[in-house]
């Protein structure tokens, strides 16, 4: 079997240019993320799963009631300046929080010595730099408990290898993160710019 990054939408197949970032296959891309913590088979990332499926779903609801208008996450957001709500901009602002979270726990897991046999450090880094400051007290030590039971370094990549050769994997994951890597730094300086709040 391939490995999960070569068997789902990759971030880096996404058309990054003057004309914005494609809605439906940037959702098609998420979806997959979603996919593999279903894939890890662990209640550890639950809490961002569940939070990225929110905020797909609320971003899909948005683009579908006016495809047209939200075909590019930028229209998305601009289609909604006037709008009290803005629930499609706030649904994409949480999604690219948790696609950041996930982004920079793989980079940390990725560069950390192959000698680290626990994926929490990486994980715990990721979240002190990128949710942490969202979350309130009660949300911290639940995540805290969490991050406690990631798996191991070895049994997390057997999963996402699902049988595949190892650099296969190396590579697809390197260019998935680079892909995602590159949205994330132009979203997030679209909502900066924008004032569009913070990612």
């Amino acid at each position: 079997m391939a490995p999960y990054f070569q068997t789902i939408k990759n971030f880096a197949d996404i058309p990054c240019n003057d004309k914005g970032i494609p809605t439906v296959e940037f959702l098609e891309a998420s979806d997959g993320l979603v996919s593999m913590f279903d894939l890890l088979g662990v209640g550890v990332f639950s809490f961002v799963q569940a939070d990225i499926k929110s905020n797909i779903h609320g971003v899909r609801t948005t683009y579908t009631s006016n495809p047209e208008e939200c075909r590019t996450l930028e229209k998305l957001v601009h289609s909604e300046v006037d709008d009290a709500h803005k629930h499609g901009t706030g649904c994409l602002r949480r999604l690219l929080r948790g696609l950041l979270f996930t982004l920079r726990a793989l980079q940390n897991v990725r560069s950390s010595p192959q000698t680290e046999d626990r994926l929490q450090p990486s994980f715990q880094k990721a979240y002190d730099a990128v949710l942490k400051r969202h979350h309130n007290f009660a949300i911290r030590t639940v995540v805290q408990v969490a991050l406690r039971a990631c798996p191991k370094r070895k049994e997390f990549y057997d999963r996402i290898a699902q049988g595949g050769a190892q650099d296969k994997l190396d590579s697809e994951l390197a260019r998935w993160l680079g892909g995602l890597e590159m949205i994330l730094l132009r979203m997030m300086d679209f909502y900066a710019m924008g004032g569009h709040g913070d990612i």
